[in-house]
């Protein structure tokens, strides 16, 4: 059975667990500079929590060691996911030693969600530093083209047509992810049956400057479930398996949390419903908070999963979020 086969035998209608992207984690050097960059340059204006304190329970991915780190969480209200930006603070983050290309293994790219892609592609060419070019070009839409930031980090600019709210910035929130892989039968079951990204956009095969490529672009079309469906929107997965050459991982020889895309996360609706269903398809979770782990006013379980080449993929169930901090104010999602 080829892979077209099996997605035509999958379930579409099986039982959702995920609402959509939350945030994809950038861990960066300085995150008092990387928060107003992104700010500026992608609209990423609304802050959700800005915490400092011991990442005890992500030792497993840090050589062992906990590790006390800044992460702050903000968010674009066009719509979409938001940026994790994610800082070391008792060491210095290693830079990968050099660039990504298309193909590699991990997150390469992050998709982010525009209304008219040329615009937002001409204001962000003037900015200093920032570069545009083809590299992680859609073979469907000939508008999206990708955009380098500071710290050589991709992202893909793409056109879509459902927004949560109007903004003066051209560009919205995350809408996908790109994802390298080593053997795109392993992987694609994990991102489609056990996430549920499970709507087949493309399947295509093709032969690039830069080596021969197969590419899926998966999708899960929001249906506005759970607290925060409206403003997640829906998600776009692109897995991309380089078939001339064995690509090395983005974090290979480095800890998780040092400079790069760290972590995709999904905002989830049932956390033990999900995790019953990943160990139905010998997915165990990596991580599991269990009960609501605070980040400042904000509040959920989160756990993780691996995908087969070891990409960290983040799951969060929100409890709480903080509405007024002043008075002490939040919403109790679990009620």
């Amino acid at each position: 059975m080829d892979l077209h086969d099996r997605m035509k035998t999958s379930q579409p209608g099986r039982r959702s667990f995920i609402s959509g992207i939350q945030q994809v984690g950038i861990g960066v050097v300085d995150a008092s500079r990387a928060l107003p960059l992104y700010r500026d340059l992608f609209g990423m204006a609304v802050m959700v929590f800005d915490d400092t304190a011991a990442a005890t329970l992500m030792s497993g991915f840090t050589g062992g060691i906990v590790h006390r780190r800044r992460a702050a969480l903000t968010l674009n209200m066009r719509g979409g996911g938001g940026f994790e930006v994610w800082q070391y603070m008792d060491r210095t983050p290693r830079s990968r030693s050099s660039r990504t290309r298309f193909g590699d293994l991990g997150i390469i790219a992050v998709k982010l969600n525009c209304k008219d892609v040329r615009v937002a592609r001409a204001a962000l060419a003037e900015r200093e530093g920032i570069e545009t070019g083809p590299l992680f070009k859609d073979p469907i839409d000939e508008t999206s083209c990708t955009v380098h930031d500071h710290c050589g980090n991709n992202f893909e600019l793409i056109h879509v047509e459902e927004f949560f709210s109007r903004t003066h910035h051209p560009v919205g929130g995350v809408g996908g992810v790109v994802i390298g892989v080593s053997d795109m039968q392993r992987s694609l079951p994990f991102y489609r049956d056990v996430l549920g990204i499970g709507e087949l956009v493309y399947d295509v095969t093709e032969s690039r400057p830069d080596g021969y490529f197969h590419r899926i672009l998966l999708r899960k079309t929001s249906k506005g479930e759970g607290a925060f469906g409206r403003l997640l929107g829906s998600v776009q997965i692109e897995l991309v398996q380089a078939l001339d050459e064995q690509r090395t991982h983005v974090f290979k020889d480095r800890w998780w949390g040092e400079t790069g895309f760290i972590h995709l996360c999904m905002d989830v609706l049932d956390m033990d419903g999900l995790k019953a269903h990943a160990r139905s398809h010998n997915v165990e979770f990596a991580v599991d908070s269990q009960d609501t782990f605070a980040m400042e006013s904000a509040g959920g379980r989160f756990c993780y999963v691996q995908d087969p080449d070891g990409t960290l993929i983040e799951l969060v169930e929100t409890h709480r979020v903080p509405i007024l901090k002043k008075w002490g104010l939040f919403l109790d999602l679990k009620k």
